[in-house]
């Protein structure tokens, strides 16, 4: 290394080019990642910084300079007929416009650009011989990857054979091995039964599958089932348990190698012969004709990333045009033609600092990890629950660990499980408490068996009516901005309610003696003023006691009534009294009710302090009755409605109740018993189902017609 570096910048890029290539080692050959995927990212662009700084560290020992990944010892090496790349990254909207601005400035113009997601799986490349497989292997270094035919045997997405016209003689493509959602799922409960550490994603349960010896393990089981052994019950299981994970594996092919036999003149022609050939091409990838249409792309599935049914962290932007590929070329680790542009991570790694509970509004105790802050997902995460003692156990973390910790879409964080290989023996095991933290009431189960367990003082437990406070205000009951956790809090501390029954009855002058919901005078004025916040919070309650029935129960915290339960009860009583005095077996016979819920119901009227609540918001001028409807005379009555997107002037609950309050019903997909799709923008999967599927679809013009006046209204403005 040339002697004008700074001894700081070589000593850093040592530190850099070692940690990445021992993270390399772990997630390639191991398949068992020792650090996140956002962490080995900055490291990595840290390097790239670097190395731009000193040219001369771009050595070709610079992870930079070559593929990740190696072959691995347990299987026979396959060379690649062509070289495997890996991809360069971007991260945000200005470098994909500067990879994109490049590109154009190369070319002289700007390409059309093929755009597919980037899932995340296990890359293969495959070898057909006159139609026939006749290798499969994985990326390896991107020059000689592993053998994993024998496996390909059990995987139906793989076809053994092409089928179609004009099969060429040779073939070779490239793919994304992987697992669903659901099935990754599936087997990380598995995983965890069997006492096993769960894969941190599916890319890796992908790779730990592929790389499973079934042919070593069914020579052991012959072997042992022909001497009588009494291992040949596990050796039977053991395969078993190995082709069923093989069975599950998806495959999508993203790219063609080595040909001989047909000509391709574009990426997406070569999708369309490859799809006739019987091979999985990707249904959503597009063909874009400007910088412009590209990062419509790229913010659809930024948004929509949830709609779809695997694992993926970006997308995939390549020039479409294989003679212009060619024409921009390569580097040593990845084509200078396409780019992956690369979410925020949903998947990261951070310290397990300690376990405490919460105490719900149903008395339930909820473990919940305290955590190292990490931005994961876009937001800043400290903490995520736990569900039960039972799920702490299950997933063996203890205090202290390093966790890998999950965010998909709007779900609360999820920790995943330990990072076991980093533990230093000072981690301690989560006890659960045996009385409540809120109040010191002795906990316990509901019922025999029950994996929660509760507090039991349900009716002055602070925590619990805190959380009755705050769930009341949310938009499935009664939407009351204003009244969040601290507000609900400060209720309670300065003694302005007692319980939620007093939220109704409380004035501007009860709010003046808490100093939360007061602010200083400004020079104008005389004394101290309520809040912005104290005046919204009134605003909303009293426009709250105009809100329809349904609302009001699911307000009251009722155990299993939420907003379903609560319109069907609404529908059928059409007040609050009939429903307080309905029969059990009159509350089971309504249509998305049934016997426990009408149990909860009974339950909840038959105890005092419940009937105070109901008492003191009928004071309050809570409207409790709903005039009682036929539903086959309500507007939207039979009617089952999606909704998608984002509509102005609504929430997604608020859309729902709109159409529920008129008798239609919201399913949450498309099927062929939808009655309309309404879009809103940025539209996901569930409109291509729908065109699929020949359903209606609206967009909020329509919708604001369906609602005004009826479905034949809507109809008339039908997106084309």
């Amino acid at each position: 290394m040339g002697t004008g570096i700074p001894a700081a910048a070589r000593q850093r890029w040592s530190e850099l080019a070692d940690a990445i290539n021992s993270a390399r080692v772990s997630y390639y050959q191991h398949d068992a990642p020792a650090i996140s995927d956002d962490e080995y990212d900055q490291m990595y662009r840290e390097l790239v910084e670097l190395e731009n700084l000193h040219p001369e560290l771009a050595s070709g020992e610079s992870p930079t300079q070559t593929v990740g990944g190696q072959k691995s010892e347990m299987f026979e090496p396959v060379a690649h007929l062509s070289r495997m790349y890996s991809l360069d990254n971007v991260f945000s909207e200005e470098e994909m416009n500067a990879w994109l601005d490049r590109v154009e400035k190369s070319l002289g113009f700007v390409p059309d650009y093929l755009c597919e997601l980037k899932i995340d799986g296990l890359a293969v490349d495959a070898v057909y011989v006159d139609g026939v497989l006749k290798t499969l292997a994985t990326r390896g270094d991107g020059v000689v990857g592993e053998d994993v035919t024998f496996n390909a045997t059990y995987i139906d997405s793989i076809p053994a054979r092409l089928t179609g016209k004009n099969v060429p003689a040779l073939v070779e493509v490239r793919g994304e091995i992987f697992f669903g959602l659901a099935e990754f799922d599936r087997i990380n409960e598995e995983q965890l039964r069997i006492g096993a550490a769960p894969f941190a994603n599916p890319r890796n349960a992908a790779a730990g599958t592929m790389r499973q010896r079934v042919d070593r393990r069914l020579e052991e089981l012959s072997a042992a089932e022909a001497a009588g052994a009494k291992r040949a019950d596990k050796a039977r299981a053991d395969v078993e348990h190995a082709i069923n994970r093989l069975n599950n594996v998806q495959l999508i092919v993203h790219g063609i190698g080595a040909i001989d036999g047909i000509t391709i003149t574009h990426q997406s022609q070569a999708y369309e012969i490859l799809a006739g050939f019987g091979l999985p091409v990707s249904p959503v990838m597009s063909v874009r004709r400007s910088n412009a249409e590209v990062l419509d792309y790229v913010s659809h599935y930024g948004i929509h990333r949830h709609d779809v049914s695997h694992e993926i962290d970006g997308v995939v932007v390549k020039v479409d045009d294989l003679d212009l590929q060619r024409q921009l070329g390569e580097t040593s680790r990845a084509p200078r033609w396409a780019i992956a542009y690369k979410y925020p991570p949903e998947v990261v790694r951070t310290r397990l600092l300690d376990i405490e509970v919460n105490v719900g509004r149903t008395g339930r105790v909820t473990p919940f990890a305290v955590m190292e802050p990490i931005k994961v997902a876009g937001s800043t995460v400290s903490m995520a629950t736990l569900h039960n003692a039972y799920e702490v156990e299950r997933k063996g973390v203890l205090i202290g660990d390093m966790v890998f910790l999950r965010k998909a879409g709007d779900v609360i964080p999820e920790v995943l499980g330990p990072v076991t290989e980093v533990r230093t023996g000072t981690e301690r095991a989560f006890v659960m408490p045996t009385e409540c933290p809120a109040c010191g009431s002795t906990l316990r189960p509901e019922k025999e068996g029950d994996k929660d367990i509760r507090c039991p003082n349900a009716r002055s437990c602070p925590a619990q009516v805190r959380e009755r406070l705050f769930h009341l205000a949310s938009r499935g009951a009664l939407d009351i901005e204003g009244l969040g956790v601290k507000a609900a809090t400060a209720l309670l501390d300065c003694g302005v309610v007692a319980d939620a029954g007093d939220l109704f009855l409380i004035t501007d002058a009860d709010l003046f003696t808490c100093e939360f919901f007061t602010r200083d005078p400004a020079k104008d004025e005389s004394g101290a003023q309520l809040s912005e916040n104290a005046k919204t919070m009134l605003a909303n309650i009293h426009a709250a006691r105009e809100k329809p029935l349904w609302r009001v129960l699911v307000a009251l915290s009722i155990r299993h009534v939420g907003p379903t339960a609560a319109q069907s009860l609404a529908r059928a009583f059409g007040s609050i009294d009939a429903i307080a005095n309905a029969q059990r077996d009159e509350l089971a016979a309504v249509d998305g009710v049934g016997e426990v819920i009408a149990d909860a119901v009974i339950e909840w009227f038959s105890t005092d302090w419940h009937r105070d609540i109901v008492d003191k918001w009928r004071r309050g001028g809570l409207r409790m009755a709903d005039p009682v409807i036929e539903v086959g005379d309500q507007p939207l009555s039979g009617l089952t409605v999606v909704i998608t997107g984002s509509l102005p002037g609504f929430t997604r609950d608020s859309a729902a109740a709109a159409v529920t309050e008129l008798g239609g019903k919201v399913a949450g997909s498309v099927s062929s018993k939808t009655s309309l799709l309404v879009a809103g923008e940025s539209a996901g999967s569930k409109f291509d189902k729908a065109v699929s599927l020949g359903v209606p679809i609206v967009g909020a013009e329509g919708f604001t017609a369906l609602l005004e006046s009826g479905l034949a209204a809507a109809l008339l403005l039908q997106v084309q």
